[in-house]
C-alpha cells in the first residue's frame, strides 16, 4: 500500500508542471495533470472516429501515463523544433523512476504503455498520439491562437508537426482541424513570422 500511496503523491507534482496553453476563459496556463485528464476524456468521446479499431481503455491508460516524465523534465511545447531525442531520453529515465515506484507487475505494465505511446506503432498508440497532438490545437483555435502568437509559432510549423500524426490516428479529426487551421491562418492567429 505504501508504494501505491507514494506513487500517487509523486504524481501530484504533475499539477505543478506548467504548459504553454491557457485553459479556455482563464488567465493562467494549464498544467500537465489537467491536460492528461482532458485527453482521456477526449479519447473516450472520439474513439468512434479512430482510423482503425482501438482498445479505448488501453488508450486512456496510455494518455494518463504519457506525460509522467514531465515531473522531472518539465513540459516541452509540441511545436518546438530540435532536441527531441535528448528530451525523450530524459523523459524515459523519469518515467522509469516514477513508474518504478509501483510494485511489479503494475510498474512494468505502465512503463510498457508509456513506451508504446512514444513509439507510436500500434493503432492504440497512433490514436492516443493524435488526441495528444490535437488538444493544444483545439485550445489555440478557441482562444485566438494564444500560445502560437505568444511563442512565435507559424502556421507551417504547426501543420508540419501535427498533420501526419493526427491523420494517421484519426483522419476525421485531421479533416476537421485542417479547415479550421487555414481559417486561423487567414485570421492572423499565428506567430509574427507566420507563413
Amino acid at each position: 500500500m505504501q508504494e501505491v500511496v507514494d506513487f500517487i503523491l509523486e504524481l501530484d507534482k504533475l499539477k505543478g508542471v506548467t504548459r504553454k496553453t491557457r485553459p479556455l476563459g482563464l488567465d493562467r496556463y494549464e498544467n500537465s495533470a489537467e491536460h492528461s485528464w482532458q485527453l482521456a476524456m477526449f479519447a473516450t468521446a472520439l474513439a468512434q472516429y479512430a482510423a482503425t479499431p482501438i482498445d479505448v481503455n488501453k488508450v486512456i491508460r496510455m494518455l494518463l501515463v504519457h506525460d509522467v516524465g514531465e515531473i522531472d523534465t518539465g513540459d516541452t511545447m509540441v511545436f518546438v523544433e530540435g532536441g527531441w531525442k535528448e528530451r525523450k531520453d530524459a523523459e524515459l529515465l523519469a518515467a522509469r523512476r516514477i513508474l518504478g515506484m509501483l510494485p511489479d507487475p503494475l510498474s512494468a505494465e505502465l512503463l510498457a504503455l508509456w513506451q508504446e505511446f512514444e513509439l507510436g506503432e500500434t493503432a492504440d498508440a497512433r490514436f492516443a498520439g493524435a488526441v495528444d497532438r490535437a488538444m493544444p490545437v483545439l485550445l489555440n483555435l478557441n482562444n485566438n491562437g494564444q500560445s502560437w502568437r505568444e511563442n512565435g509559432i507559424s502556421y507551417k510549423r504547426v501543420v508540419k508537426r501535427i498533420a501526419g500524426q493526427i491523420e494517421a490516428g484519426c483522419p476525421a479529426l485531421w479533416s476537421y482541424l485542417e479547415t479550421r487551421l487555414r481559417a486561423a491562418h487567414e485570421a492572423g492567429w499565428f506567430g509574427i513570422a507566420a507563413t
